[in-house]
């Protein structure tokens, strides 16, 4: 048998390394940014085509390379970060593997400009698939100019799984907030389809962070900061009555790099715990140093996923940490003293005469007594004796969703029973085997989902105009999906329209919902929607109703009349499925006859 184990070519090994490395646009975004700044650079700006398909553009005046290094930092591994093996356990750069321009080189087409300051010429670098085309010496700035055209032109079944526009773009935008937030003492300024989308002068953390997400996000924020001999965490976190629906201003950084960490995610939200609504996520921006040696940020090719050495003892710090700025920042009362009359205090003189407090109090008064000559009388409401009659029915065998906890031909006057709502959260109803118990935000869920996947087929949803229309800023991320999701949402009944500078402008609501926060739904439908970007299965249409039949569902809490309730349940069980939410949640439940009989036994 002949040998079968041969050595790939340095091309294909590229290729296969660029999977890894390069996943779309926005992972070259990321991979040059980084470099750019282990270069020493104090201006990056990033050029666009397309979202990046057909260009990338990274301009920086960092120290720049020479002739050498020019062609060299295209090969696999070459690198002037790490020479043995300890050096990967005391990385402060961004880059370290050398693999990043050379996994680029293998999947587009590459022109590179770099001056080093000492010298008078630079070097002009063009390859295509890993492959250098020229390499001739040309007049330019120092630092580098390096643009990346046609990515995965030459890897066809990669290109094609590439998104929109809009969805490259919010991925590129993801990245740059990541290297933005963690340098913002660097200028960057990221250009779109000759449309500037962000132009970030160099500054402090608080206003770069208000550069990225809105002059409102200012006052919201507050200082978080704990040095320990484990860990200093220092950043600012958001108060919790600016809790948004949406996830995206959510940020761990490690000794400048981001991270990606669940595990101290739910430490700052134990942090926020009872004092935040449900599904609400409040902003955070935190940065660790911690010695290089305690962490191991080479365990994923994205370097995003970073183990701690004591990761159980750094959950503790953080939690303390933001939970005692919380705290401050409640604690700290806030005195309007312009407001004249709102606050009386009496000022005791020193002579002054101090009186006990006289209570008057009838030692004879009786609560339970009738008698209306009393002058604190109690008078008892006279019940009907025949209140058992409420609750009785021919045969009980012949009771169904929709029927009456009384006697259907009752010729009294009481009202017929045929729904109770339990605690504004659940429709109860008699059926022929016990008691139906239904979820009444679930039940809507369903029946919504059903109505909006059905007026996305057919565009048939009836739209109410507002009043006034509604501007709505939304963070540059969520911007661009909403953009993208317009004309869906639209067809929902959402006449939702680009407004321009990370705000859209809305029109309309659909008219058979009561939606009063028009900004809390939108946001909403975002944050559900991509949640559910993970789910295959399901295309743009079902995600998107059920995104907003989450949106719109009557919240727990809203008490509901007989007739709505009536209605609710009816619509419920005209859906194909009435007994789960689209998510999968239980819609009803019925207790049985016999097992109500054991707890009154």
């Amino acid at each position: 048998m002949s040998d079968i184990i041969q050595l790939l070519p340095d091309s294909v090994a590229n290729q296969i390394a660029a999977g890894e490395v390069i996943q779309r646009p926005a992972s070259v975004v990321k991979e040059l940014m980084e470099n750019a700044i282990d270069a020493g650079a104090s201006s990056i700006t990033i050029r666009l085509k397309d979202a990046g398909k057909t260009l990338v553009q990274v301009i920086d005046n960092g120290h720049g390379m020479t002739e050498n290094d020019a062609s060299l930092c295209f090969e696999r591994h070459a690198t002037s970060k790490i020479s043995n093996a300890r050096d990967l356990f005391a990385i402060r750069t961004m880059g370290f593997r050398g693999e990043a321009l050379a996994s680029i080189a293998a999947i587009a087409e590459v022109t590179l400009k770099t001056r080093v300051e000492a010298n008078d010429l630079g070097t002009h670098v063009r390859i295509s698939g890993s492959k250098i085309i020229s390499q001739e010496p040309d007049s330019c700035p120092v630092g580098s100019n390096i643009l990346i055209r046609n990515l995965f032109f030459n890897v066809p079944a990669r290109r094609k799984f590439l998104k929109t526009d809009q969805t490259e773009l919010r991925h590129v935008i993801n990245e740059f907030n990541h290297v933005a937030l963690a340098y913002p003492d660097i200028e960057f300024q990221l250009i779109h389809n000759s449309t500037q989308i962000f132009q970030l002068p160099s500054t402090n953390l608080r206003k770069r962070i208000s550069g990225i997400f809105g002059k409102q996000i200012f006052q919201n924020l507050i200082p978080v900061q704990t040095d320990t001999s484990i860990i200093k965490i220092t950043g600012f976190a958001g108060k919790p009555e600016h809790a948004k629906k949406t996830y995206g201003e959510q940020f761990l950084f490690v000794n400048n790099r981001f991270m990606k960490h669940h595990f101290f995610h739910k430490a700052v939200m134990k942090a926020y715990e009872q004092i935040l609504p449900p599904d609400h996520f409040p902003s955070y921006f935190l940065f660790f140093e911690t010695s290089p040696s305690s962490i191991d940020i080479n365990i994923h090719p994205t370097k995003t996923e970073i183990k701690f050495e004591d990761e159980r003892s750094v959950w503790h710090i953080l939690s303390a940490a933001v939970k005692e700025a919380i705290g401050k920042n409640n604690l700290a009362p806030t005195l309007d003293f312009s407001k004249e009359g709102v606050i009386d205090i009496p000022v005791l003189s020193k002579d002054q005469e101090i009186h006990i407090p006289i209570e008057n109090i009838d030692r004879n008064f009786n609560p339970f007594d009738t008698k209306e000559e009393k002058a604190f009388s109690y008078k008892r409401e006279i019940i009907d004796p025949d209140w058992q009659k409420l609750y009785e029915s021919k045969n009980n065998d012949d009771l169904s969703p929709g029927m009456g906890f009384d006697d259907e031909n009752d010729s009294s006057e009481n009202q017929t029973i045929r729904y109770l709502q339990l605690k504004n959260q659940y429709i109860l109803s008699p059926v022929k085997s016990g008691l139906m118990l239904i979820d009444q935000r679930r039940a809507h869920e369903r029946i919504l989902y059903e109505q909006y996947l059905e007026s996305l087929k057919k565009s048939a949803i009836v739209a109410q105009k507002t009043l006034f229309p509604e501007n709505i800023d939304l963070g540059p991320a969520d911007y661009q999906l909403c953009i993208e999701l317009a004309d869906d949402i639209t067809k929902l009944g959402i006449d939702v329209r680009d407004f321009g500078k990370n705000c859209v402008i809305v029109h309309s609501v659909p008219a058979n919902t009561k939606i009063t926060d028009i900004k809390s739904v939108l946001e909403t439908i975002l944050e559900q929607y991509k949640n559910l970007n993970n789910e295959l299965k399901l295309d743009q249409h079902e995600k998107l109703a059920r995104s907003m039949a989450v949106a719109a569902a009557i919240p727990y809490g809203r008490h509901l009349e007989m007739r709505e309730m009536q209605e609710l349940v009816d619509q419920l069980f005209a859906c194909a499925n009435h007994n789960s939410t689209p998510s999968g949640k239980r819609i009803l439940n019925i207790v049985k006859l016999e097992d109500l009989e054991k707890h009154l036994a």
